[in-house]
């Protein structure tokens, strides 16, 4: 896709928004590094438009807009700006090299919006439309314009705004359900009523950008190209700020499953989808529900031996798409400390996952030290190990040992020891309890004011022989970030969750000096 193309009658633009509205979500921010690893699997998977962040917002936004518009070969990558000069140069500037650009600017319309927000009268707002769209198509002629709360406008200021935005130069229109307010039908009669009242309308292609408080973000995004938008703002994983946006994978398998009633097509290449929403999960720290339509680790699973009775005699009785078609492998092996590095690999594939030879030799060897504890290794023990060795990686400080004295008599100590940047630490500390212990003796060596806001531990599998999953949650200077980690112990998961939330927040700093820490 071009700047200046058109979508098909029948072609639905997808535009991926998880690095930007995603990446807003608390907790979720991505390293650079992550980011370009997830805008260069987007553009292989046929993503047609890649908003790479809001570059204005930080000079580290900035810098990975730049890089991912350098990177990426086949999407426009889009960068996001509000109603100012200032806004829209930042953006232009960020997106100089890419092969095919779109500045992507906005403004609130609502009466709500306008009064609170703003605190602009609606007249003020309609010349920050045309002028913001006028200036920055001196830097592209691909932009695209957003009415913020534009579900919640006023029909008649919202067919004035769209008209001057297209006559401007806008050849996107974007309508968002900002908060996730209107319902399909709802939604459908006011993409329709744009489409029929505003003149210039078959000047530009028509968007929608709807948020999940409601739990229709997907219906109501739906119902916007069937009443006639011809571009879908999604997520990965529905990943977002509150409750998320329509999410990629349910938005494209729905379009591709249910051809009857909604004749459309997208370029994604889906066996690429469970690969980008494991990514997109490690990425953010966002685990994904088991229950998840598409790529949910029960979305392919059947237990109830009335289901599987059919399945066995044949698959459509209980599955509408084949897994495969969206990376997943209806076949199981199972797995145990026989098994060998073929067959994990193997296994790795059925997962989803693609590992380097380096990361593949690291998780082969963590296998093999879980098979050795667990009689039966499941699907989610992989899940949690591949996980939270993808985790670790890059990070600099990791757990080497731990050692915990707890029980109803004395004092509960933590003894640590933590590799900082290729240096061994170790500190003893005392706690309420051998968590706190544990978390007390971590944070002698990194000191931090960080706040803990979340403690989660959950099984990953049954049995008193089940590994782990700890989540931990840290708040620092407004910032939340999340950390995760999976073992048989649940002290040790507890550490590495800890050390991972930490990680995440020193990033923000800047490497941590072994020597300093050492020093404390």
């Amino acid at each position: 896709m071009t700047e200046t193309s058109q979508p098909t009658k029948d072609k639905i633009v997808i535009f991926d928004t998880t690095l930007r509205d995603g990446e807003q979500s608390p907790g979720a921010s991505m390293s650079l590094e992550e980011k370009l690893q997830v805008a260069e699997l987007l553009d292989e998977m046929g993503v047609d438009v890649i908003e790479a962040g809001f570059p204005i917002a930080s000079n580290g936004d900035f810098e990975a807009v730049s890089e991912i518009a350098r990177r990426v070969k086949n999407a426009v990558v889009c960068g996001l700006a509000r109603a100012s000069a200032n806004d829209i140069d930042r953006a232009g500037e960020a997106l100089k090299h890419a092969h095919a650009k779109r500045i992507h600017t906005f403004i609130s319309t609502s009466p709500l919006h306008m009064k609170y927000k703003l605190q602009l009268e609606p007249e003020k707002v309609f010349e920050k439309v045309i002028a913001s769209v006028t200036h920055a198509r001196k830097w592209t002629d691909d932009v695209e314009w957003s009415a913020e709360d534009g579900s919640r406008t006023e029909h008649d200021f919202l067919c004035r705004c769209v008209e001057a935005a297209i006559k401007a130069g806008a050849t996107t229109i974007n309508i968002p359900d900002t908060v996730g307010y209107s319902v399909p039908e709802e939604y459908f009669a006011l993409i329709q009523m744009l489409l029929n009242r505003v003149p210039n309308a078959d000047q530009a292609v028509f968007s929608t950008h709807c948020h999940d408080d409601l739990g229709m973000a997907v219906a109501n995004s739906l119902a916007g190209i069937r009443a006639g938008a011809r571009q879908i703002e999604c997520t990965i994983n529905g990943l977002g700020e509150r409750a998320g946006n329509a999410a990629l994978e349910e938005v494209v398998m729905a379009i591709r499953t249910r051809g009857d009633v909604l004749p459309f097509r997208t370029d994604i290449k889906t066996p690429m989808l469970m690969r980008a929403s494991k990514m997109v999960s490690n990425a953010s720290a966002f685990p994904v529900q088991y229950n998840k339509a598409i790529v949910g680790q029960n979305a392919f699973a059947h237990e109830s031996g009335i289901h599987q009775d059919g399945m066995l005699k044949n698959a459509q009785t209980y599955e509408i798409m084949r897994p495969e078609d969206v990376g997943v492998k209806s076949t199981s092996l199972v797995m145990g400390k026989h098994s060998g590095r073929h067959a994990f690999k193997e296994k790795l594939k059925d997962l989803g996952y693609e590992l380097g030879e380096n990361a593949f030799e690291d998780a082969f060897k963590r296998f093999k030290d879980l098979a050795d504890k667990k009689k039966h290794v499941f699907d989610e023990d992989i899940d949690a190990l591949v996980s939270d060795e993808m985790g670790a990686a890059g990070e600099s400080v990791k757990v080497i040992a731990l050692t915990v004295i707890a029980g109803t008599a004395g004092p509960q100590m933590a003894t640590i020891t933590l590799d900082v940047n290729g240096t061994h630490i170790t500190k003893m500390s005392n706690g309420d309890g051998p968590v706190d212990a544990t978390f007390n003796a971590i944070k002698s060596i990194i000191p931090h004011e960080a706040t803990l806001r979340l403690y989660q531990v959950s099984a990953v599998t049954e049995g008193t022989d089940a590994q782990a999953e700890v989540s931990v949650r840290l708040e620092e200077g407004g910032k939340q970030v999340t950390g995760r980690a999976a073992d048989t112990d649940t002290l040790v998961a507890s550490a590495k969750a800890y050390v991972s939330a930490v990680n995440k927040l020193s990033g923000n700093r800047g490497r941590l000096n072994a020597r300093e820490a050492a020093a404390v």
